[in-house]
């Protein structure tokens, strides 16, 4: 198996950071170089990754092609590349639908789109893809939990939540500098936050049979921390805002 890469960002460090500590058998990773500074850091951090002279010759090189840049380099791309149609082609674009991908590609590949997050990197997380594929399930299964989607309206739900990323990570820098303005130095303060966050995910990830609202409510006791917690941020506005960001990122989705 021989995996190209076009687009060099965060999400294409992730997923071959995870890919060559993982037991998946591959030939060899080509990157494209438009980020060259990432491309160089991961060919020095691992043997079997190279850099291509330029998108065209992954696409000759390879039989495994991640697309991952942006919707407007997408857009712009794309169309002028020569696939074939013996490849496999993962989008990682938020908003090119799957229509969209075929029209810009051409040729009959097999074409998916899935949702990789940064802790692909260290083997972890979500991974939802569309159209449900076996090779691509078994492939993102040794890189953390592969969810398959059948039908592409329903995926765009996903990438909404998928959204919520970097709110969760400003909670985590609000608590912790919270804790910095009181005193405690920022090591043990970022400790002692992300400790507690992944405490907490993982609690929910063992009762994820059940529904959320029973971690909520087993959580507080009368008159308590967190019931105090929960009752404030409820009158605040805050979990409804939250609904709403999600709506919004939705609605921006459905536009495409």
């Amino acid at each position: 198996m021989k995996l190209g890469f076009i687009g060099t960002g965060k999400i294409t460090f992730s997923v071959v950071t995870g890919v060559c500590r993982s037991k998946i058998s591959f030939k060899k990773i080509m990157l494209s170089p438009r980020n060259r500074n990432i491309a160089k850091k991961l060919k020095r951090k691992f043997r079997k990754v190279s850099i291509a002279k330029n998108n065209q010759e992954i696409i000759n090189s390879c039989n495994w092609i991640f697309l991952a840049v942006t919707p407007t380099v997408g857009q712009k791309i794309i169309r002028n590349l020569k696939f074939k149609s013996n490849q496999t082609i993962i989008s990682f674009i938020s908003t090119m639908t799957l229509p969209q991908l075929k029209k810009a590609i051409k040729v009959k590949a097999t074409i998916l789109r899935a949702i990789p997050l940064p802790p692909i990197s260290l083997r972890k997380g979500p991974v939802p893809v569309f159209p449900p594929n076996k090779k691509v399930r078994n492939f993102f299964n040794k890189l953390g939990t592969t969810v398959e989607i059948r039908n592409e309206k329903l995926s765009k739900n996903f990438w909404s939540t998928s959204g919520m990323m970097a709110p969760f990570y400003e909670l985590l820098s609000i608590m912790s500098n919270w804790l910095v303005k009181r005193g405690v130095k920022r090591d043990k303060a970022q400790q002692y936050i992300t400790s507690l966050f992944v405490a907490l995910s993982e609690d929910a990830v063992v009762n994820s049979k059940k529904d959320l609202k029973f971690l909520v409510k087993d959580s507080q006791t009368p008159k308590g921390l967190n019931e105090q917690g929960v009752k404030e941020l409820r009158k605040a506005g805050f979990f409804r805002s939250t609904e709403k960001t999600l709506n919004s990122i939705l609605k921006r989705l459905n536009k495409v």
